[in-house]
């Protein structure tokens, strides 16, 4: 516990040390709320110029509202020229990182589906190929969204639900009100660009109209580009390459929204329509390959495409005073689909072309809603909200592919030539097809007291699951020889939250006011499919198998801290501790060589550990010291380790900080911001896969943005320069546990520029 500590007190030191030496409060981005103070000091003005209004909060800004939740606007994302989570983490939001590897956000050192993610309020699933431990929850366009709210902490259990054990990212897309401006009746948004990053090119536009009470929208991207840069150098072929794979990328995103508000404006009805889709092709010249092996450069390509399709149904109601003051509901279908692909030709072993289409896509229906009231009950205020959650899922799983293997035998086990014809399994299911259900209540009260002053918000969610395996022949036919059914995987939990709000200072002179906070919170995130029914491999060989047995995760946490300020001048502070108990994990079910069916790799399975810790702080605040000037700000310190044998947890990023600098008019601005890292030497290297232990960096970015003609035409003109003097660093959440590369090889971008045009209308 000594050291616990002692580690926990120098990320705090660090953090102040950054406030002292910028000589203001100068740490992090403008925070929105549940109550936000009015937009925009008129010191601040210049500095967020074309600010969208949007009367009334989003439907579902109540489900993440909170103390740990940070919102980023439409503005912020363009002002700062983020166009993916990497970029968020990087420029705006400290403590936050995306995890290329598995293609998920990470959140007090919390990722995959450990981390919920939703789109106007539906939540993705995190599919995980059972070859690959890769998701698909950022299958949207940046340029479709209005907002991205980030919850850090299990306190979303208690309205969003099942998932959000470390935090939740909750995106929303683009409303027709939001580009029609200044009383028009249509409007248009268009912008385009080049980013060295990936040496991409990208575009989007989106156009609204409106007659009388009827809204419509229609928005579309793209982008085209390549590899994504790396500080590596060396391009030789094999396992010595540094430099990153060749890769072509393309994207292309469509949104269409039409709303019918009612004639007192209270009732909206809205339809949607929307789709994405990504295609990445990988030229492979690292370890996978070599001149004289069995996969050769050139002949040797893995890919992976990634699709989400989603019809949906609205209806949002607003009128203060009535029966109930807000209504938002949400009917929708969603299909997800990934496909993970290789295609080669084999040289020395099973000659000839290869190919695999290993695809997951599942299908849901679900419905989302809930009401607000606010009513007094004698000195009592309150605000209750009060919803529900219910979704059907259809989930399948089928790896196709081709080779030069004969029909499999009917023993089961290829022998004499084709004995290799064992590792390559194919024309099967690796998981049954899973049926799943999910029904989620919940209620909270916000009560008021002292004028509203002080604050006690208790709100409890109800959540029952169950995930039903379904017979498939292609299941049952595979490799594995898997016999009947696993059984069902069904459980409920709890998940209650109460929070404390005290404003100890309000409207004073130097601060708008000065908030203490402290909750209690407790979630759950249950197993997924390919870690209850995952099951690849052959007799001879080896066998990844889940464990229909494994029991859901439980977070309890506790958030302490105070808020002060607004735009102009403010901030937060907060001290967070969550426990975690039945921790799913990978474990060594039976060793390699030591006999059985698969003595060739052994058995890999997953199993619950009893129990986990993450605790640490953050810290956010920015100032607008002086008539278009603003410094900002954020930071962020975790630790997490194994209890169970008191092992480092290797997904917890190290001590970091954002911190920037703008000055901004009607007509241009320009920002100076860094990106700083502590060094990461708390990792776990118990196992084959051990942590990466990655040295600090501070990079450096700075960006300018110009409007030449603001009296005639809304155009802006932006150009930024990012890791200006070409800093070589690891991203240390970003590197594998397993790492067959030279080290560099997982190096981050290097010195790049984007440039980006945009006009509105």
């Amino acid at each position: 516990m000594g050291m616990h500590s002692g580690g926990l007190r120098e990320g705090v030191a660090l953090g102040t040390l950054v406030v002292m030496l910028l000589a203001t409060p100068a740490l992090a981005q403008q925070q929105a709320r549940s109550r936000t103070a009015p937009p925009a000091a008129a010191a601040e003005a210049p500095v967020v110029l074309d600010q969208i209004t949007v009367e009334g909060a989003a439907p579902g800004q109540a489900l993440v509202a909170g103390p740990t939740t940070t919102r980023t606007t439409r503005e912020q994302l363009d002002r700062q020229q983020v166009q993916s989570l990497s970029e968020l983490a990087t420029r705006v939001e400290a403590g936050i990182t995306f995890n290329r590897q598995n293609n998920s956000l990470n959140i007090r050192g919390l990722d995959g589906a450990r981390v919920l993610t939703t789109v106007d309020g539906i939540r993705q699933p995190f599919l995980i190929d059972t070859r690959l431990n890769r998701g698909g929850t950022t299958a949207f366009d940046f340029d479709s969204l209005s907002t991205l709210d980030l919850l850090r902490g299990p306190s979303g259990g208690s309205t969003i639900g099942a998932g959000s054990l470390g935090g939740v990212l909750a995106v929303r897309t683009l409303d027709p009100e939001e580009i029609i401006r200044n009383g028009r009746n249509y409007g248009a948004l268009a912008k385009t660009g080049f980013d060295s990053t990936d040496k991409a090119v990208f575009g989007s536009v989106a156009a609204a109209a409106r007659f009388n009470n009827t809204w419509a929208l229609i928005q579309g991207g793209f982008r085209n580009g390549h590899e994504t840069d790396s500080g590596g150098t060396v391009k030789t072929i094999g396992a010595a390459r540094t430099a990153p794979n060749p890769r072509d990328f393309d994207q292309y995103s469509f949104l269409a929204k039409l709303y019918q508000y009612s004639p007192d404006q209270a009732h909206r009805f809205g339809l949607t329509a929307e789709t994405f889709k990504r295609s990445d092709r990988i030229y492979n010249r690292d370890n996978s390959v070599s001149l004289t092996g069995n996969y050769r450069p050139g002949a040797y390509r893995t890919g992976e495409d990634v699709q989400r399709d989603r019809v949906s149904l609205s209806y949002d109601y607003k009128m203060p005073g009535s029966f109930f003051d807000e209504a938002h509901a949400v009917a929708y279908w969603q299909r997800l689909k990934r496909n993970d692909l290789t295609n080669g030709y084999r040289y020395t072993s099973i000659v000839g072309l290869y190919a695999r289409d290993n695809q997951n896509e599942e299908e849901a229906y679900g419905f989302n809603g809930h009401v607000i009231k606010s009513f007094n009950t004698g000195m009592l205020t309150h605000k209750v909200i009060a919803g529900t959650e219910l979704r059907m899922s259809s989930l399948e799983q089928y790896s196709a592919g081709s080779d030069a293997c004969p029909a499999r035998p009917a023993s089961g086990i290829y022998t004499g030539a084709f004995t290799t014809c064992n590792n390559i399994p194919t024309n099967q299911a690796e998981q049954p097809k899973v049926d799943g259900r999910l029904a989620g209540f919940y209620i909270q009260d916000e009560i008021g007291l002292l004028d509203n002053r002080l604050r006690i918000t208790p709100g409890l969610r109800y959540d029952w699951y169950e995930e039903k395996p379904q017979y498939t022949p292609a299941y049952s036919n595979g490799a594995s020889r898997p016999t009947g059914l696993p059984a069902a995987s069904s459980d409920s939990a709890w998940s209650p939250r109460i929070r404390l709000e005290y404003e100890v200072l309000k409207n004073t002179p130097w601060f708008k006011d000065i908030t203490i906070f402290a909750q209690w919170a407790k979630t759950f995130r249950a197993p997924t499919a390919n870690e209850l029914y995952g099951r690849f491999g052959s007799p001879t060989t080896y066998l990844r198998t889940g464990n229909p047995d494994l029991r859901p995760e439980i977070g309890n946490g506790i958030d302490v801290g105070f808020r002060f300020g607004d735009k102009a001048f403010g901030g937060s502070l907060t001290y967070f501790h969550t426990n975690y108990r039945n921790f799913i994990d990978t474990y060594q079910v039976q060793a390699a060589g030591v006999g059985g069916l698969y003595f060739q790799g052994g058995i890999t399975g997953f199993r619950n550990v009893t129990r986990a810790e993450i605790q640490g702080v953050e810290a956010n605040m920015q100032y607008a010291f002086a008539p278009n000037w603003l410094v900002r700000g954020s930071f962020a310190y975790t630790r997490g380790q194994n209890k169970d044998d008191n092992t480092f947890l290797n997904s917890i990023p190290p001590v970091q900080g954002i911190v920037a600098v703008a000055y901004g008019t009607d007509r241009w601005g320009a920002e100076v911001s860094a990106k700083l890292a502590g060094k990461r030497d708390d990792v776990s290297t118990s196992g084959t896969d051990t942590g990466f232990k990655a040295p600090g960096y501070a990079i450096f970015n700075a960006t300018a943005w110009w409007k030449p003609l603001p009296e005639i035409a809304d155009l802006e003109l932006q150009v930024g320069v990012y890791n200006i003097f070409d800093r070589k660093y690891w991203d240390a959440v970003n590197v594998p546990l397993s790492r067959p590369q030279a080290r560099d090889y997982y190096t981050e971008p290097g010195r790049t520029v984007k440039a980006t045009m945009k006009y509105q209308f």
